[in-house]
């Protein structure tokens, strides 16, 4: 048995421990990590490769389980964890970004990193968990690793903040900051905020950064009992790559300078693929084109930067803070309900936006239950290889795609208006027609202009912009809104959206072992006069806010008491559907008596609304009605007023002669024309046929039933012998075959 070593701090008021040496000892490192009651079981697995894979083959799962939280999946036919849902898929991709720089490049294994959380608590994120435990497993384990890492949660309210906040505590916060650090540098940032000034932010990067160096000092404490010797590392012999350098130099750097410089036709991975194709074969009796290729993207890069931050010159010749050139164009798709493009350089992203009821609102199952969100943003770029000029197989949304998908979402959720002021699930997709980087970033801005090109009224139009990063020691160059050779050459990818007012969301990697506050003052510097300048953009040709598109539905909202929602539903749902198939119309129907019919035919609303409301109306003696007779029997017949509620007629008033039986007068399904005569205090209601001469003065009132007289009600029995049809299951809740309803049945 493997000797356990564990370390544990006070983290805010809750116990953090790391322990290893318990469970999954086959692996190179295992980590159980434990905050408060969430457990994160945190894994590293490394072998060789046969063959050079010409990148460093890494790749981080973060699973979520059912049980833990303590559940079952709600679907009926599978019942384990199959594909892993978005939020998962974003936290191996954020710890994937953090870890990453700092594998040395001469490292070519195998290194696959699982986090399977085992217990969740409701209160301590298992995310930051996961993180904190692969920091842990990667620097005790034999992989090469320049760290640990340490990572904190930063939650910001009135520019106060908090460290590490619960899950519950996060909901209120204005700003919701990850970071990850090392001793000295900044290693990754994720932000989401509800417009909170540059500064602000900036200041809690460094209070995350300031409190990341406890968890840093916890790994050191633990790696220094429990660490394995690190795999000696192969790199390739100096004399050969010199050699190839030289090569290089000599015979192709003037065909580099002259691609990257070519202003008039833009670097792409084809035209170095064209170069390298050449290279390859010029030194094919000497070196795989795996090696070619690497010392072609290196001389490629010192190219760049030499001539970034010595002659201050860029690839396209534009100043270091400057934007490329951009052109929009609103609602050119005559039946959707918004959309844009936006074109930044030579990206482009057609973004379209569809607006509907609340009842499609996508519904989220999780470790401790099911939740839904309205507004929902989809990116395609992997499958639309043509944006790259390239042919591939069309298949799923990749990991990529997910990730940028849901950067644009974060940027936008907070501007959005209320439920109540807007009661509408939203949808883009951003479709990317042409890419030469910062594609999210265009995505963005074509979501903003496609959400109020549909009617959507933001708080504020949400900009974004890439930054890159180009160094040399201490010196460094930030560069606005990169394209994409300056992305593949460059160290550094600093997304940051928001509006005039402030930051929306971040998003930050870097392909070095972090990066100063100074670098990062920067970047937010240079990003916020980006996105203003965007923004302005932007409102020069921004629709009229308010005007909804006249392809979306049309939804009115009205309230009844929650008591009345079963009779509004109808036994099975027949009240319900059946106002459904004669207006047309889309109702859905909250916990708390809140009724929206959608439509996008206002008539059918108003139909709709009205056959609702009449259905809780108060009726007066005296109306008179048009109702079709739903049933008849031996004293009377019961007659339909609205959807869901009858009178009853009784025989003594379906003629001014004597009726002996009903079906004499009437049939089931007939119309007929009545007159309230009576309503108790049940609100049971007495109908008569009778009008005019016919009118006979003993009948009004309720019927005087004489001794003997068929159909006489059973005593302490409704005087009306009928009413209003209400079916109720346990608990007030109508049934249907399924069972009762449950909390927000939707039809």
């Amino acid at each position: 048995m493997s000797k356990i070593v564990t370390r544990e701090i006070d983290l805010d008021g809750r116990k953090l421990k790391l322990e290893t040496g318990r469970l999954a000892m086959q692996a190179d490192a295992s980590v159980v990590a434990t905050w408060g009651e969430t457990v994160v079981l945190c894994t590293v697995a490394t072998q060789p490769l046969k063959t050079d894979l010409g990148y460093f083959p890494l790749s981080v799962e973060y699973v979520e389980k059912y049980y833990a939280g303590g559940r079952i999946t709600g679907q009926r036919f599978i019942k384990r964890e199959t594909r892993p849902p978005e939020e998962a898929i974003l936290a191996g991709r954020a710890i994937d970004r953090a870890i990453r720089p700092l594998f040395p490049k001469e490292f070519t294994n195998e290194v696959q990193v699982i986090v399977t959380v085992l217990s969740f608590d409701g209160i301590n994120d298992p995310r930051v968990l996961g993180f904190i435990g692969t920091s842990a497993a990667l620097s005790i384990s034999s992989v090469p690793w320049a760290g640990p890492l340490g990572v904190t949660r930063v939650g910001g309210k009135e520019d106060k903040f908090i460290i590490n906040p619960t899950l519950e505590e996060i909901e209120h916060l204005d700003m919701d900051l990850l970071i990850a650090s090392t001793r000295d540098k900044v290693a990754m940032i994720e932000t989401e905020a509800k417009e909170v000034k540059d500064e602000v932010v900036f200041e809690g990067i460094k209070e995350g950064h300031k409190q990341a160096q406890r968890i840093v000092e916890l790994i050191e404490d633990l790696t220094k009992e429990a660490g394995k010797e690190k795999l000696a590392i192969s790199p390739l012999a100096e004399e050969i790559e010199k050699a190839v350098m030289e090569g290089v130099k000599t015979e192709a750097k003037k065909r580099i300078e002259a691609a990257l410089f070519d202003t008039d036709h833009p670097w792409h991975e084809a035209t170095a693929n064209f170069i390298k194709a050449e290279l390859s074969v010029q030194y094919a009796e000497t070196l795989t084109p795996q090696i070619v290729s690497g010392v072609f993207d290196k001389v490629a890069k010192e190219i760049m930067h030499e001539t970034v931050l010595e002659k201050g010159k860029r690839v396209d010749g534009r100043a270091m803070d400057e934007v490329r050139p951009i052109n929009i164009e609103l609602d050119i798709l005559p039946r959707t309900h918004g959309s844009a493009v936006f074109e930044r350089g030579s990206t482009q992203v057609l973004a379209i936006a569809t607006l509907g009821p609340l009842s499609v609102s996508q519904t989220l199952e999780g470790m401790t239950g099911e939740s839904t969100k309205r507004f929902m943003h989809h990116y395609n770029m992997g499958i639309n290889p043509f944006s790259v000029g390239e042919v591939k197989r069309i298949g799923a949304p990749s990991r990529r795609d997910i990730g940028h998908g849901a950067l644009v979402e974060k940027s936008l959720v907070n501007v959005l208006p209320s439920e109540e002021d807007f009661p509408y699930a939203m949808r883009v997709v951003s479709e990317v027609l042409a890419a030469n980087a910062s594609t999210s970033m265009a995505s963005l801005c074509a979501s903003t202009l496609a959400l109020l090109d549909a009617g959507v009224q933001l708080k504020n139009p949400v900009a974004g912009i890439a930054l890159g990063l180009l160094s040399e020691g201490d010196k460094f160059q930030v560069i606005t809104d990169m394209q994409a050779v300056e992305d593949f050459y460059g160290e550094m990818d600093f997304k940051v959206t928001g509006t005039v007012e402030g930051v929306t969301a971040i998003q930050m990697d870097t392909k070095l072992i972090g990066l100063s506050f100074k670098i990062i003052e920067e970047a937010l510097k240079q990003g916020k006069k980006a996105r203003e300048f965007i923004i302005a953009k932007m409102n020069e040709v921004q629709p009229k806010a308010g005007e909804l598109s006249k392809y979306a539905p049309k939804i009115e909202t009205i309230h009844i008491k929650p008591e009345e929602i079963g009779l509004l539903i109808g036994t099975g749902g027949k009240n319900i559907n059946g106002i459904i198939a004669r207006t047309g119309a889309q109702i859905d129907v909250e916990d708390d008596g809140t009724v929206m019919i959608s439509s996008a035919d206002e008539e059918a609303i108003k139909k709709a609304v009205e056959a609702i409301s009449g259905m809780f109306r108060t009726f007066e003696v005296g109306e008179v009605f048009e109702g079709k007779v739903v049933r008849i029997a031996p004293f009377g017949d019961f007659v339909e007023l609205t959807p869901g509620k009858d009178g009853l007629v009784h025989v003594s008033q379906m003629a001014p002669h004597r009726v002996e039986k009903p079906e004499d007068v009437v049939s089931e399904g007939q119309t007929v024309k009545v007159r309230v005569t009576e309503v108790d205090r049940q609100g049971k209601i007495g109908l008569s046929m009778l009008f005019g001469t016919d009118i006979k003065p003993e009948s009004e009132g309720s019927p005087r039933f004489r001794s003997g007289e068929a159909g006489r009600p059973r005593e302490g029995g409704s005087r009306f012998g009928g009413g209003e049809r209400r079916d109720f299951g346990r608990g007030n809740k109508p049934f249907d075959h399924r069972g009762p309803f449950d909390k927000k049945d939707r039809y």
